[in-house]
């Protein structure tokens, strides 16, 4: 019998939390918080072959994010396997639009995770970067006035 059905509030709580934990993962990408983005992960977590730990998560998110400059990552599709009482697995597809060198490029992710609950709390495994492309987007919004918005669709925005 699987876990939605022996306990359906269970699995909808625990999806619920994982959907959180998938938005709160992109929010603190746009906002390059590392430490954020640390404590989205389970506290033993394995960064690359032979590197455990947030610490070196931390240093590993700085490395990544330092040649970025504006980020946006936009949750879409999300499925959810609750396979126990404390793990899961997931694939979350996401839209990128991020500046690197001062070049306005987006990316259509997928990401494959492993979910564990550590203290009634749901947190990544394991999140597995897959890309399905990422290529210049025709106009780079960098350049663009001020949009003042609601005034003007157009522009540049007020984030960040």
């Amino acid at each position: 019998m699987s876990v939605q059905q022996s306990d359906p509030q269970a699995w909808l709580g625990a999806c619920e939390q994982i959907r959180q934990l998938a938005s709160r993962y992109a929010l603190a990408m746009s906002r390059h918080d590392v430490d954020e983005l640390a404590t989205l992960f389970v506290d033993d977590v394995q960064v690359g072959r032979d590197r455990f730990g947030r610490d070196e998560l931390r240093a590993d998110f700085t490395r990544q994010l330092a040649p970025l400059g504006l980020t946006v990552l936009h949750v879409t599709n999300q499925v959810i396997d609750v396979l126990g009482a404390d793990d899961a697995t997931g694939i979350v597809s996401t839209r990128a639009e991020l500046e690197i060198d001062g070049e306005w490029i987006v990316q259509m992710i997928e990401y494959h995770d492993s979910y564990a609950r550590r203290d009634g709390e749901w947190l990544f495994v394991r999140r597995r970067h897959r890309l399905w492309y990422g290529a210049p987007i025709g106009t780079s919004p960098l350049g663009l006035a001020p949009a003042n918005w609601p005034a003007n669709a157009v522009g540049l925005g007020d984030l960040p």
